[in-house]
C-alpha cells in the first residue's frame, strides 16, 4: 500500500486540478481540503474523490472559478448559490463571511445552494471553532445521492446527510462531531469498491433488501442501498436525514430528494455560527468545559477499554500520526490517481520518504 507525506500528496492534488482549469488558489484549496481528510482519517472524503472532481469539471457540470453569490442578506443571513462552483472554495468562503456577522450579533446563519461537493463537513465546523465560535453545519445532495432508503425500505429516497456541530475549547484541542446519517459514507463503499475489498456486514443491503458484504451491489442495476445509522434503531439515523434534507434543500432555495433526480454533483448546507462572547459569555463556556471533560473523561472504564474518547479526539490522534508517517492509500484507488495523472501528463510524486 502507498504511502505519501501529506505535503507531497497536496502539491499532486493541486497540479492534478490546475491542468483542467481550475486556478491556483482554488486547486489548493481543494487540495489542501481532501488532504486535510485524509490526514484525518476521512479517506473517504480524501483524494480518492479527485478522479470524479475532474470528471465533473471536464463534462461541465462543475464549474472552477465561480464565487460565492449572495442572493440574499440580512445582518445574521446570507443566502448563497454557488453557480456549480468548487464546493469547498464556496463553504470555506460563506463561513468566513459567516464567523464576521457571529462576531457583531452573537449568531449568523447561511445557506448554500448548487455548490459542488464541499467534502468534509467537519473542516467548516474547525474553522469557526479555530475563531473562538461554535458551529452546526449539514449537508444534502441537492436531491440527488439518493442511497439511503428508509426503515424497512428498498429503495434509496435519502442522501447520507451528514452533519457536524463544533465547540471551541477543551484540554487537548476544540471537540468535533462529524458524521453521515447513514451507517457509512458513499464514498467508503465507493474506497472498498475500487480496492476490490468487502465492506463490513451491517453497511449496505443489495437490491432485495437482504444484507451483503460486496460494496459492487450498491451500484449495479437495480441499486442496493446504504443503511441508516442506529442499527436496531435505524429510525432515528433515518429520521435525522429526513429533517436534514429540509434544513438544507429546502431552507437553502435548492432541492430535497425528488424523483427522477440526475446523478449527484455536489451539495445545498447550512451553517449556523455561534458566538459564545454574546451568548453565556467565554469565561463561562471555558468553566464549564473544565468541568465537564474530565467528569466525562474520568468515567470508570470496562475491562479492556483503554480511554474514553470524545469527540475530536480520534481525529487528532491520526492527524499527529499521519503527519509524521504520510498518508497510506490503497493500491486500487492510488492505480486511478496515477492513470489520472498519465492522461493529464502530471507526475506522479514518489512514494514514502518525508514532503
Amino acid at each position: 500500500m502507498p504511502v505519501i507525506p501529506a505535503e507531497r500528496l497536496a502539491g499532486f492534488a493541486a497540479a492534478l486540478f490546475e491542468k483542467v482549469g481550475v486556478g491556483q488558489r482554488e486547486a489548493e484549496t481543494c487540495a489542501g481540503s481532501l488532504v486535510g481528510a485524509n490526514l484525518r482519517g476521512y479517506d473517504s472524503h480524501g483524494v480518492m474523490r479527485i478522479p470524479f472532481y475532474i470528471a465533473a469539471i471536464r463534462d461541465g457540470r462543475v464549474k472552477p472559478q465561480q464565487s460565492l453569490r449572495i442572493v440574499h442578506e440580512t445582518p445574521a443571513a446570507l443566502i448563497c448559490d454557488g453557480g456549480w462552483g468548487l464546493g469547498q472554495v464556496l463553504a470555506r468562503d460563506l463561513m468566513e463571511r459567516l464567523i464576521i456577522k457571529a462576531s457583531v450579533l452573537g449568531v449568523a446563519c447561511g445557506t448554500l445552494r448548487q455548490a459542488a461537493h464541499i467534502g468534509r463537513v467537519g473542516e467548516y465546523s474547525e474553522i469557526a471553532a479555530a475563531s473562538g465560535m461554535a458551529a452546526i453545519i449539514c449537508a444534502n445532495g441537492h436531491g440527488s445521492g439518493q442511497r439511503v432508503a428508509p426503515v424497512g425500505g428498498k429503495a434509496g429516497r435519502l442522501g447520507t446527510n451528514p452533519l457536524s456541530i463544533g465547540m471551541p475549547g477543551g484540554k487537548e484541542g476544540p471537540f468535533i462531531l462529524d458524521f453521515g446519517t447513514s451507517a457509512t459514507a458513499e464514498g467508503k463503499v465507493r474506497v472498498k469498491k475500487i480496492a476490490g475489498q468487502p465492506v463490513p456486514l451491517g453497511w449496505i443491503l443489495d437490491a432485495d433488501g437482504n444484507p451483503t458484504t460486496d460494496p459492487n451491489k450498491l451500484y449495479q442495476d437495480p441499486q442496493g442501498t446504504i443503511l441508516p445509522m442506529g442499527g436496531d434503531q435505524a429510525y432515528k439515523g433515518f429520521g435525522l436525514a429526513f429533517m436534514i434534507e429540509m434544513l438544507t434543500g429546502g431552507l437553502s432555495g435548492g432541492r430535497c430528494s425528488h424523483p427522477g433526480a440526475p446523478p449527484p454533483v455536489g451539495n445545498d448546507v447550512l451553517f449556523l455560527v455561534l458566538d459564545p462572547r454574546h451568548l453565556g459569555g467565554v469565561q463561562h463556556l471555558v468553566e464549564q468545559i473544565a468541568e465537564l471533560e474530565p467528569f466525562v473523561r474520568g468515567t470508570p472504564r470496562r475491562d479492556g477499554v483503554e480511554k474514553i474518547t470524545l469527540p475530536g479526539d480520534p481525529e487528532r490522534q491520526l492527524l499527529a500520526r499521519r503527519i509524521e508517517e504520510g498518508i497510506p492509500i490503497d493500491d486500487g484507488n492510488w492505480s486511478e490517481l496515477a492513470k489520472l495523472a498519465g492522461s493529464l501528463d502530471v507526475a506522479v510524486p514518489q512514494i514514502g520518504g518525508s514532503g
